[in-house]
C-alpha cells in the first residue's frame, strides 16, 4: 500500500468519532465540549482503548463481554500492534493508526500506553484481586492510566505530577464505578473484580456473591466501591484548575455524568443489578450545563490542595 492510498487523518478521526458514540454515550457527549483539536485528539485516544479491550472482552464497542479462547494470541497482537503505533508505523488498523497518530501529535508517552496494555494482561491471564491494592492497581492499569493520557491530550506537561495524579484519580473513580455496576454482568463472564479480602469480610462463599442470599451483603460492598470511587473523583475535580476553560468543563461534566452511574449503583441497594444502571439524556445535559458553572468558578471551587494522603497514589516512573 501506497502512502497516497492510506486513510487520510480526517477518515481515521470519522472512524474514531463513529466509536466513541457507539461505545460510550456519556464520554461522547463529554467530548464536544473540548476544542476541536482536543476534541478529536481524545476521539483518536478512545477509539485505541476501545479496540484494546474490544480484543481482550471478545466485545463490540464494549457489548456482550465474553470469555476468548486465544488469550495469548489477543494479548501478543495488542503488544505488537500498539509498540507499532508508538514507533510512528502505519498498523494498518483504524484504532491503533489512531493511537500513533495522536501519540505523535501530543508526544504521548509510551510508558502509559504500556502500562495500560498490562491490564490487559491481567483480564486475559483471569487475573482477581486478592486485596484492595490489588484492586487499585488494576484500576490503575485499565483507567488510571487512561487519565493520564488524556491529560496529556489536553495539553498537561507529562512532567506534571501532581496533575497527572489528579487525571489518574478520575480514571481510578471511573473504573471504581464500572466495577460496581458490572458486577453481575462480569459474573456471569466469571470475572470478579471485588478482593478476595472483602468477600471474606462478608462471609461470602468464592463464586456465590451473585445467589440471592448474599444480595445485602453485596450491596454493601457496591457501596464501598462508590464511597471509594466519590474520593478520587472529589480529588480528581482539584485538578481542574489546571486546564483550560473547555478542558475543564468537558472534564467536570464526564465527572459528573459517570460518577452518577456509582451513586446510582449505591442508591439501588440489592436492586443495582436487577437492569443495567445508565444515565439519561437528560441527565447527562444536566451535568453539561452544571458543569459549565462549575468549570468557570473551577479557580475558587477547587483551588489547588494537597492531595489526600489516603488515596491509592499511582506509581512513579
Amino acid at each position: 500500500m501506497s502512502r497516497s492510498d492510506l486513510p487520510s487523518r480526517a477518515a481515521i478521526v470519522a472512524t474514531a468519532q463513529e466509536s466513541i458514540a457507539r461505545g460510550s454515550k456519556s464520554f461522547s457527549a463529554a467530548s464536544r465540549l473540548f476544542g476541536r483539536k482536543t476534541r478529536e485528539r481524545a476521539w483518536l485516544l478512545y477509539a485505541w482503548c476501545r479496540r484494546c479491550d474490544d480484543l481482550a472482552d471478545g466485545q463490540d464497542h464494549g457489548h456482550a463481554l465474553s470469555v476468548v479462547a486465544d488469550p495469548s494470541e489477543r494479548l501478543a497482537r495488542i503488544r505488537a500492534m500498539t509498540d507499532a503505533a508508538l514507533a510512528g508505523e502505519v498498523v494498518g488498523d483504524p484504532a491503533f493508526d489512531a493511537l500513533r497518530i495522536v501519540a505523535a501529535e501530543t508526544g504521548l508517552p509510551a510508558r502509559f500506553a504500556h502500562d495500560m496494555v498490562e491490564g490487559f494482561r491481567l483480564d486475559l491471564e483471569e487475573w482477581r484481586p486478592r486485596s484492595e491494592a490489588d484492586l487499585y492497581r488494576y484500576c490503575y492499569h485499565v483507567a488510571g492510566s487512561v487519565g493520564c493520557m488524556m491529560a496529556v491530550v489536553m495539553g498537561v506537561s507529562p512532567d506534571d505530577d501532581d496533575t497527572l495524579h489528579r487525571a489518574c484519580d478520575l480514571g481510578m473513580a471511573f473504573q471504581l464505578s464500572n466495577i460496581a455496576r458490572d458486577i453481575e454482568e462480569d459474573d456471569r463472564a466469571g470475572r470478579c473484580y471485588l478482593p478476595e479480602e472483602w468477600l471474606v469480610e462478608m462471609d461470602i462463599p468464592p463464586g456465590q456473591h451473585m445467589k440471592p442470599p448474599f444480595r445485602h451483603r453485596l450491596a454493601v460492598l457496591a457501596q464501598r466501591l462508590a464511597t471509594k470511587a466519590a474520593a478520587f473523583e472529589d480529588s480528581a475535580r482539584v485538578g481542574t484548575s489546571k486546564l483550560s476553560f473547555r478542558a475543564a468543563w468537558a472534564v467536570l461534566a464526564a465527572a459528573g455524568i459517570y460518577g452518577d452511574i456509582g451513586r446510582a449503583v449505591a442508591a439501588r441497594g440489592e436492586h443495582a443489578w436487577d437492569h443495567r444502571v445508565t444515565t439519561s439524556g437528560l441527565a447527562k445535559l444536566g451535568w453539561i450545563v452544571r458543569a459549565g458553572g462549575q468549570a468557570v468558578r473551577r479557580a475558587r471551587l477547587y483551588s489547588p490542595a494537597q492531595r489526600d494522603s489516603n488515596l491509592w497514589t499511582r506509581p512513579r516512573d
